[in-house]
């Protein structure tokens, strides 16, 4: 009997304020009939303590679930009499704190567990949820609790930013708790007027993280003129990637010509005409305008290929990444300086029994494209950039493309 008692305080702990005197089971149900402790409660008008009992009343209130079944604690609670003279609450119904509120069919943490739910989720999707959790509510019912909730303090760093409800047609403003992430309001629009309203009607605001909008940090020189406004660290982070991508590509000619050995494609030479084109016809004179149209260019194209003072400049780097054959390239160099005829086969069978677990598609590829031949592999822009701006302690040996099944994000 006294590991069944300590079995149900284990599993019914929540319910430690009460004297649990039986568990019923009731196939889809469990049911636990408990009833108060005999303790002197105060009185909820005067305050004095009494135990003077005049009649008993029963509740039914839901738990949490147990074992995929729902729980219904069937509580007998005491009225009690106030001894106090002249007290207007002669009788009154004990209440548990921190387990039963007044008028409630429910249990406090069963309230806060759904309360949680559709803080998240929002009624519909809530009541949708809390079915799957043996606790089925209605909608109504689920946004019940949360028209409760006092609404939040307004906090001394507040974070402004914009999302769409409906991409380029509709946008909001959503306020938030910028060091817990806690969502205090959405405005409609993402304009100035209803954050200036906004931050006018609740004032105590001191700091204020925000995106680079400019009619965010207007509104709010002209609501809180002493605030201080900074930018949050998810845009300074693209900024920075941003800033370091395109420096990284105006430089992107110095490491497009490393393959010597590369033959020009098709794209290549039809950069190289275009650009002797337009520079034979600037130096005639003509407009970049009149240009654009003997050419059949867009006028953007023009301006780019005259901004450019060599042809070379305009070659992009190889979106070249690491291989399977990248360990033998140094053999593959050897073998084809020394005989330059030798076939694409007699190498693969070369480099397949010192342990290369390729394809040949793959080596006559890598051969075609001169990266053999090449002084250094080739590195496009944007890698280049995210070695940059990746922590040195999580950069490692490049995986082959094969091979690779996630890209590892940069660090925030």
């Amino acid at each position: 009997m006294l590991k069944i008692n300590n079995l149900v305080g284990v599993v019914f702990s929540g319910l430690s304020d009460l004297v649990i005197e039986d568990v019923v089971d009731e196939n889809d149900l469990i049911r636990v009939v408990a009833r108060t402790r005999d303790e002197p409660v105060p009185c909820p008008v005067c305050g004095m303590l009494t135990s003077r009992v005049h009649g008993f009343c029963s509740r039914a209130v839901t738990d949490v679930p147990v074992d995929g079944r729902g729980v219904v604690v069937s509580v007998r609670v005491r009225r009690l009499v106030c001894p106090a003279l002249g007290c207007p609450r002669q009788m009154f119904r004990e209440q548990v704190q921190g387990l039963l509120e007044r008028y409630q069919r429910r249990t406090n943490r069963l309230t806060g567990r759904l309360g949680a739910v559709v803080r998240g989720l929002a009624g519909r999707a809530g009541a949708r949820l809390s079915q799957a959790l043996d606790v089925p509510v209605s909608r109504s019912t689920a946004l019940r609790p949360l028209m409760r909730l006092p609404p939040p303090r307004i906090p001394r760093v507040l974070g402004v930013d914009d999302f769409a409800l409906k991409r380029r047609q509709r946008y909001a403003t959503i306020l938030t708790k910028a060091d817990t992430g806690e969502r205090i309001d959405v405005l409609p629009g993402r304009g100035a007027d209803a954050l200036e309203a906004w931050l006018r009607a609740h004032p105590g605001v001191e700091i204020v993280c925000r995106d680079g909008s400019g009619a965010y940090g207007e509104a709010i020189r002209r609501a809180l003129p002493d605030a201080v406004q900074v930018s949050d660290r998810w845009h300074l982070w693209k900024n920075l990637c941003d800033k370091t991508l395109a420096e990284v590509r105006s430089h992107s000619s110095c490491w497009a010509m490393v393959n010597p050995a590369q033959p020009a494609g098709a794209q290549e030479q039809t950069t190289r005409e275009r650009w002797q084109q337009i520079h034979d016809l600037l130096d005639k004179g003509v407009g970049l305008l009149e240009c654009a149209r003997r050419l059949n260019l867009s006028l953007n194209t023009v301006k780019r290929y005259a901004r450019t003072r060599q042809s070379e400049a305009l070659r992009r780097a190889p979106r070249y990444r690491p291989t399977l054959v990248d360990p033998y390239r140094d053999h593959l160099r050897e073998r084809r300086a020394a005989e330059p005829a030798v076939p694409v086969l007699q190498l693969f069978r070369e480099i397949k029994e010192l342990g290369y677990t390729g394809s040949l598609n793959l080596l006559y590829r890598y051969i075609t494209q001169g990266r053999a031949e090449g002084d250094r592999p080739v590195i496009t822009p944007r890698r280049l950039a995210r070695l940059l701006l990746t922590r040195p302690d999580r950069l490692g040996a490049p995986t082959p493309r094969c091979c690779r099944n996630s890209w590892s994000r940069a660090p925030k």
